[in-house]
């Protein structure tokens, strides 16, 4: 039952690009500045519960296997490396496809209207269509590409999503509100490019909803195979091994909120706004925490 619950909790936080997706055709205009709030937001929630929370649990854990001297080498070991695992990640995918650019309000404009179509006669969208069906393959080919980014970013988001929710429950319900807040204007940037390939409304959801589907296949897969290599006769991952997962996900949440939120943060708003929202992202995990003590 607590696995099931787990994965209902990833399942929730990936499906937040779906979200995004809609809002990017239903909105009358892009909210830009609740976008820059909600990212840091987002960021100030994984920076507090990985430093504050994650990874002295992980911390805890390796002690009392390793001892106070190797606990602490082991632990900060699996911090870096967790960094090191979803910076790999990152500089598999093409530039040109990274999922966190910024969209414009003149990309974005022809989502919100009910009857518009890629064929739009907007300036940008009639620029489009003078090159075809090149450009469209090519816009095609780029929201495809960034649905796969997006989604080979979700795995080590879900398996963090999903320990943590296994290990507490509350805990894991707000890093999932974070990692869901952080996947909105993903799903708008899956959303806008295979829009203005084919016009088509229903296909762009898709794509968006299917990258962060990956959320929890990535967490159900990494759990079985964590089980499998490492659960023994019971089915219990050992003490030691939750200790060194801790602190790699601590490690990835870290890396997530430096490389990916604070940027889009910045990008989106305007003077202080990720600022704040990064405070209040701190401030809130903090009163959740202590309200849980």
């Amino acid at each position: 039952m607590d696995v099931l619950f787990a994965l209902g909790v990833t399942l929730f936080a990936g499906m937040a690009t779906g979200v995004g997706s809609i809002i990017a055709f239903t909105a009358k205009r892009t909210n830009y500045r609740f976008l820059s709030v909600a990212t840091g937001f987002s960021a100030g929630v994984m920076l507090y519960v990985s430093f504050v929370e994650i990874f002295f649990k992980g911390l805890t854990a390796l002690t009392e296997r390793y001892g106070e001297y190797w606990g602490h080498w082991v632990n900060a070991g699996s911090f870096f490396g967790g960094m090191l695992i979803i910076g790999l990640i990152d500089n598999l995918i093409p530039a040109a496809e990274n999922p966190h650019e910024t969209r414009t309000e003149n990309e974005t404009q022809p989502l919100h209207t009910p009857f518009s179509t890629a064929a739009s006669e907007s300036p940008s969208t009639q620029a489009l269509n003078d090159v075809h069906g090149h450009h469209h393959q090519k816009l095609m080919r780029m929201g495809l590409f960034t649905a796969l980014a997006i989604g080979i970013h979700n795995f080590p988001e879900g398996l963090a999503t999903f320990l943590a929710t296994l290990h507490d429950p509350g805990l894991g319900i707000a890093i999932a509100i974070a990692i869901a807040l952080h996947n909105i204007p993903e799903g708008i940037s899956v959303s806008v490019p295979i829009f203005y390939a084919t016009g088509d409304r229903k296909r762009a959801f898709f794509y968006s909803f299917l990258s962060g589907i990956a959320e929890p296949i990535g967490a159900g897969i990494a759990y079985l195979i964590i089980l499998v290599l490492f659960g023994g006769d019971e089915g219990v991952v050992p003490q030691e091994l939750m200790g060194i997962l801790f602190g790699g996900v601590a490690g990835i949440m870290v890396y997530i909120s430096l490389d990916e939120l604070l940027p889009t943060s910045r990008a989106y708003g305007k003077g202080h706004d990720s600022l704040f929202g990064l405070v209040a992202g701190m401030a809130v995990m903090a009163l959740s925490l202590l309200l849980m003590k």
